[in-house]
């Protein structure tokens, strides 16, 4: 089949959609075969969408909270009645398992509708004024154009959740899909659009990868983009980071993450296990979120590894594309799951016990489950992202110890900490630097309200959700009403 046979995925710029010339190819990664195109943007693309973005800002950031909330709502609804086109491309782009795809389709529509409560929660102060005769406002006012770059593991989702409270904020968007996924997250612009949102509010510049560094730093250095908020690897966010602070612009990061689950002694077994098992193999591993580490007092160590081995080893493993009723399917990338290979065989011949795996790949990308013991911080295993199904367990014999390893990585975006005390949890909790911590719960924990993000690091920093997001999407500004017959210093 030629490239003339298959479907093209347009830009969107000003409400306009545009086919280019020039265009990459999407692949199956289990398959290897191509299953559409997509257009690439230029950097005269990438100027006319951030050049439009501001005029289209100056209407929507009067529209009243009422019409942004009824756009959002109808948005919300829309995008469900494409399921059945974000089942199929999901499966296609990144071998995304029907579990999965229905978490990224109906919580997509959860982040919509949360964004539709917030327009009317942007909210003010009356700030108290030792000057006589003055009072002073403080007003939270929109920031202009925001370039939102997303990634591809939770395709609906995290395009959502950097679009979402921007707009709702009265922004406008320049959204970069992710090069694997831009024909899901082109479903976003169609839900919008459908739903009334004016031209220009949101902009959609897919790239090639090698496109990709030349037109990010374009649009990040645009004196028009007031903020900039990026989802991804570490090692990207770095060199957003470096473009945005030669601007000296804010930028929201949230990057990537080494969940540590601590589990002491006194813990439920059967809770932690199955707690455990969820946070470290859906998606196949592949969220910032999954839990890596696991930390298990040693005195309940082998019993606890039994049973996960056990629970683990319930999971069906297969092709997603041949079989849909798959618990786990390939990785997004066949670089991926060799990276993934290389980190385990690294870890055994630096010393760890293989207790659950084939060590092997198959379909290009497709992994089983691996457990490793006796993990050591002499291994990359130890502080290296795995982005795959993989569990490492190392022992610990006294909390202050649990809490030194939990604490001994760059990544600091969440953790787990199970114990039938919960007040020692909590003091453990307390102690662990991450942006969330779940007691007696998976690490794999998010809701729109809440503020997710990392507290700096290799995770990133800045928040997407609830009033959080809300402030980092609005600016601040005083505002000041004088009486008149003022009163100076030096004035007479």
């Amino acid at each position: 089949m030629g490239s003339v046979d298959l479907p093209q995925v347009p830009l969107v710029l000003n409400g306009e959609t545009i086919s280019n010339d020039s265009k990459f190819p999407v692949h199956n990664p289990l398959t290897g075969e191509v299953i559409y195109y997509c257009s690439s943007a230029s950097p005269a693309d990438a100027h006319h969408a951030i050049n439009k973005a501001p005029e289209a800002f100056h209407s929507w950031s009067k529209t009243p909270p009422s019409q942004r909330r009824e756009i959002f709502m109808k948005a919300a609804d829309i995008l469900i009645s494409k399921s059945s086109s974000s089942h199929n491309l999901m499966s296609q782009e990144v071998a995304a398992t029907t579990l999965w795809r229905n978490a990224n389709i109906f919580g997509s529509a959860a982040f919509i509708r949360e964004a539709a409560v917030a327009v009317s929660q942007i909210k003010g102060e009356i700030v108290p004024s030792d000057r006589p005769g003055t009072t002073t406002l403080i007003f939270r006012e929109p920031v202009g154009v925001v370039l939102s770059i997303v990634p591809w593991n939770a395709p609906l989702n995290l395009a959502l959740r950097a679009i979402c409270l921007p707009i709702a904020c009265g922004n406008t968007v320049v959204l970069k899909p992710s090069e694997y996924t831009p024909a899901s997250q082109h479903l976003v612009i169609e839900a919008f659009t459908e739903a009334g949102l004016p031209p220009g509010v949101l902009n959609f510049l897919p790239t090639s990868a090698a496109d990709a560094p030349a037109i990010t730093e374009l649009c990040v250095k645009s004196k028009e983009v007031r903020r900039v908020n990026f989802t991804g690897s570490t090692r990207v966010g770095k060199v957003v980071a470096r473009w945005a602070a030669e601007e000296l612009k804010q930028c929201i990061f949230e990057l990537g993450g080494k969940a540590s689950v601590i589990v002491m002694e006194d813990a439920n077994i059967e809770d932690a296990v199955r707690a455990i098992a969820f946070g470290g193999m859906m998606n196949s591993g592949q969220l910032c979120m999954s839990s890596e580490r696991i930390l298990l007092h040693e005195s309940i160590a082998s019993t606890f590894t039994d049973k996960l081995i056990e629970q683990i080893k319930k999971l069906k493993v297969g092709n997603d594309v041949m079989d849909k009723s798959v618990d786990l399917s390939g990785l997004y990338c066949e670089n991926s799951a060799n990276r993934v290979m290389s980190l385990i065989e690294s870890a055994i011949s630096g010393g760890a016990r293989l207790l659950l795996g084939n060590r092997a790949i198959t379909h290009n990308t497709i992994i089983q489950p691996h457990i490793l013991s006796g993990v050591k911080p002499n291994m990359d295993i130890w502080y290296e992202e795995s982005f795959g199904p993989v569990l490492t367990i190392t022992t610990f014999k006294a909390e202050e110890e649990a809490v030194r390893m939990a604490n001994d990585t760059d990544t600091s975006l969440c953790s787990s900490v199970f114990s039938a005390d919960v007040i020692r949890a909590t003091r453990i909790a307390r102690q662990l630097r991450t942006g969330s911590t779940h007691i007696n719960g998976p690490t794999i924990f998010i809701e729109p309200s809440l503020p997710n993000g990392g507290t700096g690091g290799a995770s990133g920093y800045g928040r997407f959700g609830g009033s959080s997001g809300i402030r980092e999407f609005t600016d601040e500004r005083i505002l000041t009403i004088n009486e008149p017959g003022q009163v100076y210093p030096l004035i007479k």
